[in-house]
């Protein structure tokens, strides 16, 4: 272990002005003092000293799990130039959840990204806590937060690179271990997963469906079936409904659901959790070309379902439909649940940091909605109005992949999820649109400027829970 050049002591501050826990001396009272410091979540005052090892004492706030993330997202950032870091915990030791929030910051305070052909290293390569720790806090933190990083990659890796084929490779890299299969462009033709195809046949690089499944259920009575859907647009145009260019500087994340099912899938592995998951990344490259589909064209969706195609930067509920058709009908799901970029109504709604839920269950929604209150990654449920049905009605087909426009019924997340629950076959299925917090324009916290791997900790949390509920029945 490299000698540690910062020593971290965290502060409490649920009253408004910063202490430390336990007898603290008398200098470090006085400073806190001088600095005027309250110990809210991430604030770090910086102790003077001539040792060669600095003393940073952090804000935790209330000590609460967000408030722990926040803490030690800071910290990680202060100290990023250092050789080594150590977070003192002997007086101010927090229990598992605290722990693994405080971990979490830690590690995803920690993530970078770069392309540039002479990157800075980072200097800092080792955390140590002192104090006694829960190993299954620890173990749970460092695998959420490895697949979270993996997420973070497939999302910022530049569209130039990540094509479909790219992604499917990625995913078999990613998910050593796992049962993954990959249908190319004329397995899903021959197949009849008109929506995947018709997305990609404007691109010379084709689509793919990749299939990766974790079976943990060992010898449990329970074989319950939960399939995560997500959307694995590499690169979104538009296609012939084009997109202005300021539109399109962020769609190299518009797979961001489908880095997040797939990462997803790493960390249950990784946990050894018992439950039976497979996630399906439906990838696609929407672009305009003499072959791209085009407004009023009409796909056969898998299963048989016809969609006429209004607008084809509507593209991500298409390659979607075909993905949870085939969860109901081939893999026959117990739950289905997709992660999609979906519509930009849900950030105009929600702002950047929420996600919104929608679900066909009530106890599926608690579930998720639990979830994200553990896990950090807020979410909020949406309603399904069933009036706005009736403007996906076509007079052509059997769907319209938007809402009629002279309805002017607006709500274009809500008829997009609406769309969607056409293809469940009636079984429980929430639908999670991150098109907010999937991509971040700043680091924020745990969280860092592009791709946040958003859906990663929420899912994980949720498999968790739900593999424990099933081991005590």
């Amino acid at each position: 272990m490299p000698e540690v050049a910062v020593l971290a002591v965290p502060t409490v501050g649920d009253d408004g002005s910063a202490r430390l826990p336990g007898t603290p001396a008398d200098d470090f009272t006085d400073l806190l003092e001088r600095e005027q410091a309250k110990g809210s979540p991430g604030e770090v005052v910086a102790v003077p000293s001539s040792s060669p090892t600095r003393l940073l004492l952090v804000g935790t706030g209330a000590g609460t799990p967000t408030d722990l993330r926040k803490a030690g997202a800071a910290l990680a950032r202060k100290a990023k130039d250092a050789e080594g870091l150590a977070v003192d915990l002997r007086e101010a030791l927090p229990d598992a959840a605290g722990l693994r929030a405080l971990v979490e910051g830690l590690l995803l305070g920690s993530y970078s990204f770069t392309r540039k052909k002479e990157p800075k290293q980072r200097a800092l390569t080792a955390i140590t806590l002192v104090g006694p720790t829960d190993q299954a806090a620890l173990d749970a933190a460092i695998s959420t937060s490895i697949a979270t990083a993996a997420a973070r990659d497939l999302v910022n890796t530049p569209s130039l690179e990540k094509t479909p084929d790219w992604l499917a490779r990625a995913a078999g890299d990613l998910l050593q271990g796992c049962d993954v299969k990959v249908l190319d462009e004329k397995a899903l033709k021959s197949r009849g997963f008109g929506g995947i195809v018709g997305v990609g046949q404007g691109s010379t690089r084709p689509p793919r469906l990749i299939e990766a499944r974790y079976d943990g259920a060992g010898s449990r009575d329970s074989k319950t079936h939960v399939v995560l859907v997500g959307k694995g647009i590499t690169f979104d145009t538009g296609g012939l409904s084009l997109k202005p260019n300021a539109s399109m500087l962020d769609m190299k994340g518009d797979m961001g659901g489908a880095a997040a099912v797939l990462a997803t899938l790493r960390a249950v592995a990784d946990l050894k959790l018992p439950i039976k998951v497979t996630v399906l990344a439906a990838a696609a490259e929407n672009m305009p070309s003499g072959t791209a589909q085009r407004p009023g064209d009409v796909l056969t969706q898998y299963g048989g379902r016809t969609v006429e195609v209004l607008n084809t930067d509507a593209e991500g509920r298409l390659v979607l439909a075909d993905a949870i058709a085939y969860a109901d009908r081939d893999l026959k799901a117990d739950v289905i649940v997709d992660v999609a970029t979906l519509t930009g109504a849900m950030p105009v709604a929600l702002g950047k940091k929420v996600a919104g839920l929608f679900a066909s269950d009530d106890a599926l929604a608690a579930q998720l909605e639990a979830a994200a209150e553990a896990s950090g990654e807020p979410l909020w449920r949406m309603p399904l109005v069933e009036d706005y049905r009736v403007a996906l009605d076509s007079p052509i087909a059997d769907l319209r992949n938007i809402g009629e426009p002279k309805l002017k019924l607006m709500g274009g997340s809500i008829t997009a999820a609406l769309f969607l629950r056409e293809f469940t076959g009636g079984r429980p299925w929430a639908h999670l649109d991150i098109a907010g917090p999937g991509m971040a324009g700043s680091d924020d916290d745990e969280k860092t400027k592009g791709g946040t791997g958003y859906g990663v900790r929420l899912l994980t949390a949720w498999l968790t829970e739900l593999a424990r509920a099933k081991g005590r029945r």
